[in-house]
């Protein structure tokens, strides 16, 4: 990534740099430091070892060389231990002299002391390193600018006092003058772009964390699967739409192997084409899982090649569930018709109604079996066909309406009774439905035309799936808490799949053809506008006489604080004991 492209970045660099100015770029000045102040350490102690042993031996006789060395050991350590990494700043102040300064006098003292025995000339390049690295370059310039006047008045007194030709050393001192002004600026160009080249390192890989973390959150909420497996068939990484789709929503995924599992053969087939041929496929797969069902799939697969040499071949699979795709698929569609349907339902009722009384009419004047049998089938199809255009026209009126304000009440038992009292005859299904009911008092906050729709759909998706002995449905309500009550509809029937769960209470989506899977979309939209919800679960009840697993929708519906209205209060009452019909 570029400078451009940081800048303009939407990951916020600014921010990222104020953090690195605190963090990084404070680590870094840090170890500059320590090198600098382990550097001076050492070269003081190597000149006390140079000066001690000189004078021990004999060849120097000076005492005030070794002290001078003392000195500048003991100042060396102290700003080693003592000191803390702090700026030099951008003049001659105390934080110059404690460091620079320091080395400054020093090595001049031992270069006048020592006189032209030994020259310390090149020494004068540490404290000239110093200021360019840890110091701005006007400091450093001007440590080079101060290193040369001494070595320059050095050379005038040396010359002043012996009256020898002094020339060359002249010449010297300035050469190394010259010779120190480019170090330091040298070193503070190279030490410059070294930390501005550090600090785009860092901002540049600070985006790239963001945005690999940005990746991952998105990858995390796709609500299609992706997974990655290797050549192995090693899955590497899956999002949890993946795991769900697997069945293996709880697992690590670098615990998986496709190969581990015999349902998952066909993705283990399709990742091995797609790494053997190097081309992306298209396919739609079934996995049958067990206990979990059999799951439809579309596979898309994917090859990320490396880069570079030496890694292998990894395969994306990207996972949708057909099922949800459909249903998705259905609503877009019902969508983009919008009134129309609405209208085109409407249009459909009357010549239904017309079809449906001539057939009643035919059908009575009718003495041939075989004939009846058709008019028995016209009927039964018409039912069918205005049960879908109801079922759109009560789509269209639940659906983007708000929530219930008004203060409704109804008793809920004698309702519930008188509902499925009705249903029973009208169905035919007597023997196999039983209400459980509490108390005739508890008034609900709900309206009764929608719980009457409400409490039809759940029966008749009930009857679709129970056994047919007795008790098989169950319509059960009792007080959860002072502010809420339960109604359920249970029948004893087989477990869902979990790919036709996770997806009830969408509209349109059905595991039957025959179906137009509003039913359940109905129900809940009915139940959020009265402040009551609605969920799926598998439970157990007593039937027939013993433990019956058996699934069961759960209503939880706001109870009411008002008394039921006069027309409710002076409705017919009835028992409330377990009543078979």
């Amino acid at each position: 990534m570029d400078d451009d492209a940081t800048q303009h970045s939407w990951f916020g660099p600014p921010d990222i740099a104020a953090v690195l100015e605190s963090t990084e770029e404070s680590r870094e000045y840090v170890r500059q430091w320590q090198g600098f102040m382990t550097a001076r350490l050492a070269l003081s102690v190597v000149m006390v070892a140079l000066q001690g042993s000189l004078y021990f031996t004999g060849f120097a006789q000076s005492r005030l060389l070794v002290a001078i060395c003392v000195a500048y050991f003991v100042a060396t350590l102290a700003s080693r231990l003592l000191e803390k990494p702090h700026a030099l700043g951008t003049s001659f102040n105390k934080s110059w002299l404690s460091l620079v300064g320091v080395d400054v006098v020093a090595f001049s003292a031992l270069q006048i002391v020592q006189g032209n025995n030994i020259n310390y000339t090149p020494l004068f390049a540490l404290p000239v390193l110093l200021s360019a690295v840890l110091g701005p370059l006007r400091l450093a310039l001007g440590t080079a600018a101060g290193v040369t006047v001494l070595l320059l008045v050095n050379t005038t007194w040396t010359h002043l006092t012996s009256l020898a030709d002094a020339t060359a050393y002249f010449v010297q001192s300035a050469l190394s003058g010259v010779g120190y002004f480019v170090i330091a600026l040298l070193a503070n160009q190279l030490s410059t772009r070294l930390a501005n080249a550090g600090q785009r390192a860092r901002l540049n890989q600070a985006a790239a964390n963001i945005q690999r973390h940005v990746n991952e959150l998105v990858i995390e909420s796709l609500q299609d699967g992706v997974v990655i497996v290797d050549a192995s068939g090693r899955v590497l990484a899956a999002n949890p739409a993946a795991r769900r789709l697997l069945g293996v929503a709880h697992a690590q995924p670098h615990l998986l192997d496709l190969k581990a599992h015999a349902g998952w053969a066909p993705l283990w087939n399709l990742t091995r084409v797609c790494i053997g041929t190097g081309e992306g496929l298209e396919e739609d797969v079934t996995l049958r899982q067990g206990a979990l069902g059999v799951q439809r799939i579309k596979v898309r697969t994917r090859l990320a090649a490396p880069q570079g040499g030496g890694a292998d071949s990894l395969c994306v699979l990207f996972l949708q569930d057909l099922r949800a795709l459909e249903a998705r698929m259905r609503t877009e569609k019902l969508a983009s018709m919008g009134r129309m349907s609405t209208a085109v339902a409407h249009e459909i009722r009357n010549p239904l109604a017309a079809i449906s009384q001539a057939n009643a009419l035919l059908e009575e004047d009718l003495g041939d079996p075989r004939q009846i049998r058709l008019t028995d089938m016209i009927g039964q199809n018409a039912k069918r066909l205005g049960k879908i255009v109801d079922d759109i026209l009560h789509a269209a009126q639940v659906g983007p309406h708000a929530k219930e304000t008004s203060n409704l009440s109804l008793a809920l038992n004698e309702h519930t009774h008188r509902i499925c009292h009705e249903w029973a005859q009208q169905n035919g299904e007597a023997p196999r439905l039983v209400t459980l009911l509490s108390g005739p008092a508890l008034l609900v906050q709900f309206e009764i035309e929608h719980l009457r729709r409400v409490l039809v759909n759940l029966l008749d998706n009930a009857r679709r799936y129970a056994t047919s002995q007795a008790e098989a449905i169950q319509v059960s309500s009792r007080v959860l808490d002072e502010r809420h009550a339960m109604l359920s509809v249970w029948s004893d029937g087989q477990p869902m799949e979990q790919s036709v769960e996770r997806h009830l209470f969408e509209p349109f989506f059905s595991s039957e053809s025959r179906s137009s899977g509003l039913g359940l979309y109905i129900c809940r939209e009915l139940c959020e506008r009265h402040g009551a919800t609605i969920v799926y679960q598998r439970t157990s009840r007593i039937a027939r006489g013993q433990s019956t697993d058996g699934n069961e929708f759960v209503i939880t519906l706001a109870q009411a604080s008002t008394p039921a209205s006069a027309n409710e209060a002076t409705a017919k009452t009835s028992p409330w004991q377990p009543t078979l019909y």
